[in-house]
């Protein structure tokens, strides 16, 4: 079995302990890890519909305290340097250079693909359904679609049962759909956009106010470059942190979802600065750059082929020249004469 070099969140750590460690003298109160196996799941992406590997964590929860709910999704991804790598831990070599990483993802973006194939093409309005009946709907449909394209790495459908069984990604169904309560043992739910692009905007202001975004050194020196950094462009600042938020949530949202959230805000003084700014820098090398050798186009050789036409005919000639041109040569040979074969 091959080895992989990977950077695990302290639950994965503390569970593989657990693992290794399982047996009578298990700590009390902790779930028997022999009896939670890790079920990695194959779903397809949000943004791209690619079958990706994800790790729900609510079956490694390691404490009976821990409500299932709150337990998150892990993303599986494989950072691949770009040339051959090799990875020395202590006395061992790992042959393969990936470095595997896991992070959190929302369980509301893994929905997202799976909800949209109950949207009618139309788009018409659908009707309010209850849990079961949509996952099972989006199941069948996403397995048809499946079975056309015969992929092989294809998302399993019996995956997409069990994300859809979690409890973290009920709870995250609120967010995407309308939900109403006919009575305590039946709820209903439909697949809102505007509901779900209001949650998009919730996040986005969420970004705006903390931290993470003043720490990505990437942002701020883009912001930099746009010329956004000055004191007296402070509104135009704001514009910029919050188009950098989308494009953070971009990463996680299809090209047409994506499109909706930007257009929800009004970006237009700051792409007139943007392409202000993007004007006078081309405008600038322009000046600097220095002239172009080597020959010019073929209108350029004509024109200036003609004009120095222009400018001989417009010579005069010397009077010896004209002389010669009057000179009567009946009767001379011609210089050629004198070089031809005997």
């Amino acid at each position: 079995m091959p080895s992989h070099f990977a950077i695990l969140p302290s639950d994965i750590v503390q569970y593989l302990s657990l693992s290794l460690n399982d047996g009578p003298t298990a700590t009390p109160g902790l779930h028997n890890s022999a009896h939670q196996p890790l079920q990695i799941l194959r779903l397809p992406h949000p943004r791209t519909g690619l079958p990706s590997l994800f790790l729900p964590l609510e079956h490694l929860q390691l404490s009976s305290s821990v409500d299932s709910s709150n337990t998150g999704i892990l993303e599986i991804q494989a950072v691949c340097p770009p040339d051959e790598r090799s990875w020395i831990v202590g006395g061992d070599v790992v042959a393969d250079g990936k470095m595997l990483t896991m992070t959190p993802i929302d369980p509301a973006f893994l929905l997202l693909p799976i909800l949209q194939t109950t949207q009618p093409i139309d788009g018409s309005s659908v009707q309010f359904r209850t849990l079961d009946d949509l996952f099972e709907e989006a199941t069948n449909k996403l397995e048809i679609s499946l079975q056309e394209g015969g992929k092989t790495t294809a998302p399993r459908t019996q995956d997409i049962h069990r994300l859809c069984s979690l409890a973290c990604t009920r709870k995250a169904l609120s967010r995407l759909c309308e939900v109403r309560e006919i009575s305590p043992e039946i709820i209903v739910y439909r697949y809102s956009p505007t509901k779900f692009l209001k949650y998009l905007r919730a996040k986005v202001t969420y970004l705006e106010s903390s931290v993470v975004l003043d720490k990505s050194q990437t942002v701020t020196r883009n912001l930099a470059k746009e010329g956004l950094m000055d004191d007296e462009r402070e509104d135009l600042l704001c514009l910029g942190r919050t188009q950098a938020c989308c494009d953070l949530l971009s990463q996680y949202l299809p090209s047409e979802i994506y499109a909706t959230l930007l257009a929800s805000y009004d970006f237009s003084s700051l792409q007139k600065l943007v392409q202000a700014n993007r004007d006078e820098a081309l405008a600038a090398a322009a000046v600097a750059a220095p002239p172009a050798k080597g020959k010019g186009s073929k209108a350029d050789l004509k024109a200036a082929t003609a004009a120095d036409g222009k400018k001989r005919k417009a010579t005069k000639a010397s009077q010896g020249v004209e002389k010669l041109k009057k000179a009567n040569t009946t009767g001379m040979s011609k210089l050629s004469s004198f070089f031809a074969k005997s």
